[in-house]
């Protein structure tokens, strides 16, 4: 697969390497990745925008679904509708929750929500998917990215013999166009768009872009701690630690185990070499659960 996913070039002693809850937990692990022409900062701003899921990966999908013949939309992304967004600091980065048209603050996208983990990850996913969504500069305007994810799901067996596949994420066609009728493809050509280093002299922010904000202003506070020759406050730590169970939504978008299935469908890991079994997984763990699938 390649690519370094933690570096550190401080002081000694070095701090201890976190480990989250998607990196040592059992299940069957699949890891999609691909190098992108662009800044890694407009990829992590776009990871606190809620709002880009409503319009690219519910109003871009209806589109593509109505302009291309027999073209679908993931039943999960179609009914993302916001109502209310909110930004929480915690001490492993940024806890991104949402209000969707017809929730309260009771379901879990807002009650739990999911982090932005400091400085270059968002963690991501629930219903039995979990996600490490990782992008590490190579250098100014080169990101390496990965699609780390962990099938898990209540209801089954969890593998825990660390079975690991990895693959290469197609996000431009053999003609030079975005591959953009999957969900992880939009995202890609909505980073690489913005050009190798987005222009922000000229941005006009508003109130949609408080995890913009937010998240900007996360990155200059710890920065002047590391200059200052402080530890940072955030996702760092020198002490001998267990799992870290980071805040995630157990039915995101309320859509259930269903989520899983439209994710496998949808997004990155239909190019998985594993696709078919990961499918399987999800629909064997519901049935066991009692749950009727639709998908």
């Amino acid at each position: 697969m390649g690519g370094l996913i933690w570096a550190y070039i401080g002081k000694k002693p070095a701090p201890k390497l976190p480990h989250y809850s998607g990196y040592v937990m059992d299940g069957v692990r699949d890891v999609g990745h691909t190098v992108l022409p662009c800044n890694w900062l407009q990829i992590m701003e776009n990871s606190v925008d809620p709002f880009h899921v409503e319009w690219l990966h519910n109003r871009y999908f209806a589109w593509l679904a109505a302009m291309q013949s027999g073209g679908t939309i993931p039943d999960s992304f179609a009914r993302v509708e916001h109502t209310r967004v909110g930004f929480d600091l915690f001490e492993h980065g940024i806890i991104k929750r949402r209000v969707l048209k017809g929730q309260t603050e009771e379901d879990d996208d807002w009650k739990i929500g999911h982090p932005l983990v400091f400085p270059y990850c968002m963690w991501v996913g629930g219903n039995g998917t979990y996600q490490m969504q990782i992008r590490v500069p190579r250098d100014d305007d080169e990101t390496w990215v990965a699609f780390y994810s962990v099938h898990a799901p209540d209801g089954i067996e969890h593998d825990a013999t660390g079975r690991i596949v990895d693959y290469e994420i197609p996000w431009m066609d053999d003609k030079g166009r975005y591959i953009t009728d999957y969900i992880e493809g939009q995202d890609m050509m909505a980073w690489v768009t913005q050009g190798r280093i987005a222009d922000r002299v000229n941005e006009h922010l508003a109130k949609s872009d408080s995890g913009v904000i937010a998240v900007r202003k996360m990155f200059r506070d710890n920065m002047a701690l590391v200059q200052a020759g402080k530890d940072p406050t955030v996702s760092f730590t020198r002490e001998d630690h267990d799992r870290i169970d980071l805040p995630l939504e157990k039915s995101k978008f309320g859509s259930g185990a269903e989520f899983s299935l439209h994710w496998l469908s949808g997004g990155s890991q239909r190019y998985s070499p594993w696709n078919d079994e990961l499918r399987q997984i999800h629909i064997e763990a519901a049935a066991n659960r009692g749950e009727k699938l639709a998908s």
